[in-house]
């Protein structure tokens, strides 16, 4: 599984230093595999800025400034929280570009509107361009973790465009 994940961070990582753009991170049901698989590859610390994990909310709050009023009314795994915790991941540090995870990854946890496996991603440039995705993942608790990584990841690399 993890040779994936190693494949995508290294194209992402290629892809970022060409362009010159710094990543920022900031996971929650991840709980820091997107920032561990990113700094795997040599070189990373030319294109990552920094991670922020926020697995609490009041962390949420604390470290990327999200509304504690949207995360009462919304829950933290919602795509108001995944998008403001993109946008505050890039107003916290030196990235051009970032990546926001939230998600019930279980085995408890889930609901009848956000089962289990229920992830919010959102990916955020400094453009001012936010984009958001709600996805199911089936499996356990790693593999929904790690399904989130690799779908972070892949979709990055989709919005920044084709590659050189």
């Amino acid at each position: 599984m993890s040779e994936t994940l190693d494949i995508l961070s290294h194209a992402l990582g290629q892809r970022l230093a060409a362009a010159g753009l710094r990543l920022a991170t900031a996971e929650s049901c991840t709980g820091g595999w997107l920032a561990k698989v990113v700094t795997d590859i040599p070189g990373s610390s030319g294109w990552l800025d920094r991670g922020f994990v926020v697995y609490s909310n009041a962390a949420k709050t604390e470290m990327l400034g999200v509304d504690a009023g949207t995360i009462a009314t919304e829950g933290a795994v919602s795509e108001p929280v995944a998008r403001a915790m993109a946008v505050g991941a890039l107003a916290r540090s030196d990235a051009q570009v970032a990546i926001a995870i939230t998600g019930i990854a279980g085995p408890e946890g889930g609901s009848d509107d956000k089962p289990v496996g229920t992830v919010w991603f959102a990916w955020a440039f400094a453009d001012g361009e936010v984009s958001a995705q709600r996805l199911q993942f089936a499996g356990n608790r790693e593999e929904v973790r790690h399904q989130s990584v690799r779908v972070a990841l892949e979709r990055l690399s989709e919005l920044l465009g084709p590659g050189d």
